[in-house]
């Protein structure tokens, strides 16, 4: 059978080709985003719960009522905004769901879609497989990955049909400051330009920073969709439970297709999230306990040949290889993986023309034990 493919120059991501990689040669995986250990036992116990309770049919299609009451106290609570309940929040099968389902929607052949790169892989796909046109801005290593707004101005015209940004930045561990989202409101004003803010490391900010969201800034907030993840928050990135939050217009559209690719998701799951929220230390403690991980990590780096700027967000930290050697970052980290045990992500497969910076990408959402014998590795590079 002949066919044409929608994505013929998608291949096997670099996520996957790195974990087997370390799978095969025993190596300690930093590479893919994903804690090495257990989600709270409580929330755990929550689910199975709700499993127990009768939790175990279709949910709303937005989502369990309350865990969206949930997620609109918390809006409330951290950034002094507010979502309905009925038409502005729905729960999805994680960000990444949310994300293909938001580009679904507004995206159609022609449209013009800004990406910032490195960027997370799923986004450039999404724009290709609606028809839309990827119009790629690079960010610079030399510049600590800033947005060049100047740039972006340049950029935007008549087809632009969505700007999508990531603050906390996956995979460079930088944020977008107060003054990077008035540039993007001002310069998406009085547009039908659409924003995908996705927010799913929202919880990860360190060094006394604050969480800068799309729905902080009015005029921004009225043509955004805030995009966030349980998976990531909570320590259980196989659950794929996430949400994302639009004003009422946006959402409506947003819900046409969200009911024909998966309705609902996990109704327990949706349950047991929802009780746990009642405690807001288990979101609002996780930049001091990731911020300790970073520290940890580095403190045991600094001896190293390795260079850093410390990452501002997320669970991943970019560590400059350019003094130990001058090799292409794909096989230098595949390099490491076979000869030092150790794996990575190399950063030049979300760049613009596969651009290497000669940086990798480490995840430090692992224990002090694993963090410290990766250190002992890196240290001897």
């Amino acid at each position: 059978m002949q066919h044409q493919s929608k994505l013929p120059n998608v291949g096997t991501t670099i996520f996957s080709i790195m974990s087997a990689l370390a799978s095969k040669h025993n190596a300690i995986n930093l590479s893919q985003g994903f804690p090495n250990f257990k989600s709270d036992q409580k929330l755990i116990d929550l689910v199975s719960k709700a499993m127990n309770s009768g939790y175990n049919h279709y949910a709303p299609m937005q989502g369990n009522l309350e865990l969206r009451k949930a997620i609109a106290k918390k809006f409330e609570s951290l950034y002094n905004t507010s979502y309905h309940l009925e038409n502005e929040i729905t729960v999805t099968a994680g960000a990444t769901q949310a994300i293909f389902t938001i580009i679904s929607t507004f995206i159609k052949l022609g449209d013009e879609v800004i990406i910032f790169k490195p960027a997370y892989d799923s986004y450039e796909p999404n724009v290709e497989l609606n028809g839309g046109k990827v119009i790629p801005i690079q960010l610079q290593s030399s510049n600590n990955f800033k947005v060049n707004w100047n740039e972006v101005k340049e950029k935007i015209n008549s087809q632009t049909k969505m700007i999508i940004i990531n603050t906390p930045h996956n995979p460079t561990g930088t944020i977008f400051s107060k003054e990077d989202m008035l540039q993007l409101e001002n310069l998406t004003q009085n547009t039908n330009i659409i924003v995908l803010s996705d927010e799913v490391y929202e919880h990860m900010i360190y060094d006394g920073e604050k969480h800068q969201s799309a729905c902080l800034f009015p005029d921004l907030k009225s043509r955004s969709f805030v995009v966030a993840s349980f998976c990531k928050t909570f320590h259980n990135t196989g659950w794929r439970i996430g949400y994302c939050c639009a004003p009422k217009e946006l959402m409506q559209e947003f819900l046409k297709v969200h009911q024909f690719n998966v309705f609902c998701i996990h109704h327990p799951t949706q349950k047991g999230v929802a009780d746990y929220m009642r405690e807001p230390k288990h979101y609002l403690e996780l930049s001091d306990f990731y911020e300790e991980k970073r520290n940890l990590f580095l403190n045991l780096l600094k001896d190293s040949r390795f260079k850093f700027t410390p990452a501002k967000g997320t669970y991943f930290q970019v560590l400059d290889y350019s003094e130990i050697t001058q090799e292409y970052d794909v096989d230098f980290a595949k390099r490491l993986t076979v000869e030092s045990g150790i794996a990575s992500i190399p950063l030049s497969v979300f760049n613009t023309n596969d651009i290497d910076n000669k940086v990798l990408r480490f995840c430090f959402a692992k224990t002090d034990e694993t963090l410290e014998k990766a250190a002992n590795i890196l240290n001897r590079i």
